[in-house]
C-alpha cells in the first residue's frame, strides 16, 4: 500500500461566495428578508448577481472552507466538487488552488451554471444570503476517482451535499474506496435540517462507513432523535471510532471508545459564526493527520474556529499557525474518563 500524498481529501458543494455591501433599500427593492438564507433558481441568481454592487468573489462551500483552513495550517489537502465551465467556475478553481488546495474535478459542460451564494451585507452587519446550487448537485460517483481518494489519509465529506441521490451514491463509493486503501472516512453532519431530511441514510452511512464524525449539538441530537446530549454522545461512540461534537461556547467533546476529552472553547469576540464548524473540523483534522493526541486535535479545532468567528467570512484572515502556537500556553481542560 502506497504512502498517502495528501492528508485530507474533501468532498462537498463547490460554491462561489459573492460578497457585496448593500443598503436596506436594495433589499426592499428585491423583496429580500434581511438576515435570512434562501435557495433561489438560476434566473433569480443571474438577475440578483447583475444588480449587486462591486464585491468579492471566492471559493466557498462547507467542505471547501474546511479544506482551505486545513491548508492554511500546513496540511496537504485536496477537494472534489462540481463547478460548471463558466466564469464563476473558473473563479472557484483558481481561488481554491491559490490557497494551496488540489482541485482535480472536471467542470460540468452544457448543464447548470456554477453554484453561488450571493451575500449582501447591510450597514448593520446583517448578512442576507441567496444560494443557487446549480452545477454542484450534479456531483456523482463518476466524479470520484479512485486514485484521488486513495492518496489521502482522511476522506472528509460534508452533509450538505447529501440531498441529491447521486451524491449519496458518490459518498458510498468514495467511502468504500478509502477503506479499501486503508484510509479513514470522516463525515460532517453539516445541518440539523439536513439530518432530519435524510436521517436513516445518514445513520446507515455513519454505522457502516464513517470512522470520524463531526457534529454540533443540534445535529447529533437530531441524528439519534434524543434531547439528551450525553445519550447522543454515547450512541455515537458505539457507532464510530471517533466523534468530535461541538457545543458553541461550551467547547467540544471528543469521544473515542472509552476515552472522553472535554475541550474548552477559545475566548474571542464573536462577529460572524459562519464557518465555525468547518474551521473546527479543519483544525482537528490537520492535527489528527499529524498524529497529535486527541485533546490537542480539539485545541487546534477550537483555535481555528475562534479565529474564523472573530471577523466576517468563513476563511481565516490571520496567521492560524501563529494563533495555534500563541494559544499553546493556555491549554483547554481535557479529561480522560474510563
Amino acid at each position: 500500500m502506497s504512502e498517502p500524498s495528501l492528508d485530507i481529501l474533501g468532498i462537498g458543494n463547490a460554491i462561489v461566495d459573492v460578497l457585496a455591501r448593500a443598503e436596506d433599500g436594495f433589499l426592499d427593492a428585491h423583496n429580500l428578508a434581511k438576515g435570512a438564507m434562501r435557495l433561489i433558481g438560476a434566473a433569480d441568481a443571474e438577475a440578483l448577481y447583475a444588480a449587486m454592487g462591486p464585491g468579492t468573489e471566492s471559493s466557498g462551500g462547507s467542505a471547501g472552507n474546511t479544506c482551505a483552513v486545513a491548508a492554511a495550517l500546513g496540511a496537504r489537502v485536496g477537494f472534489l466538487g462540481k463547478v460548471a465551465d463558466d466564469q464563476l467556475g473558473r473563479v472557484f478553481a483558481h481561488d481554491i488552488r491559490a490557497v494551496g488546495v488540489h482541485f482535480p474535478t472536471k467542470p460540468l459542460v452544457g448543464g447548470a451554471p456554477t453554484a453561488r451564494c450571493l451575500i449582501l451585507v447591510t450597514p448593520d452587519a446583517q448578512r442576507t444570503m441567496n444560494t443557487f446550487l446549480g452545477a454542484c448537485v450534479e456531483f456523482s460517483a463518476a466524479d470520484v476517482e479512485e486514485a484521488e481518494v486513495a492518496r489521502a489519509k482522511v476522506l472528509y465529506m460534508e452533509g450538505y451535499l447529501f440531498d441529491p441521490p447521486a451524491a449519496q451514491a458518490a459518498f458510498m463509493e468514495a467511502s468504500r474506496i478509502a477503506h479499501r486503501h486503508g484510509r479513514q472516512v470522516a463525515l460532517s453532519l453539516s445541518d440539523a435540517f439536513c439530518v432530519e431530511r435524510h436521517r436513516q441514510a445518514f445513520r446507515k452511512l455513519v454505522r457502516e462507513e464513517v470512522d470520524i464524525l463531526f457534529a454540533n449539538e443540534s445535529e447529533i441530537l437530531s441524528l439519534y432523535e434524543t434531547d439528551d446530549f450525553e445519550e447522543a454522545a454515547r450512541l455515537a461512540s458505539g457507532e464510530v471510532a471517533l466523534a468530535a461534537l461541538t457545543r458553541s461556547e461550551k467547547g467540544s467533546l471528543i469521544v473515542a471508545g472509552g476515552e472522553r476529552h472535554a475541550v474548552s472553547a477559545q475566548p474571542t469576540r464573536v462577529v460572524d459564526t459562519t464557518g465555525a464548524g468547518d474551521a473546527y473540523a479543519a483544525g482537528f483534522l490537520a492535527a489528527h493527520t499529524r498524529g497529535l493526541p486527541l485533546p490537542e486535535c480539539g485545541r487546534w479545532g477550537a483555535v481555528a474556529a475562534a479565529e474564523v468567528i472573530s471577523h466576517f467570512g468563513a476563511r481565516p484572515q490571520g496567521d492560524l499557525k501563529a494563533a495555534i502556537a500563541a494559544a499553546g500556553g493556555n491549554r483547554p481542560v481535557s479529561a480522560v474518563l474510563g
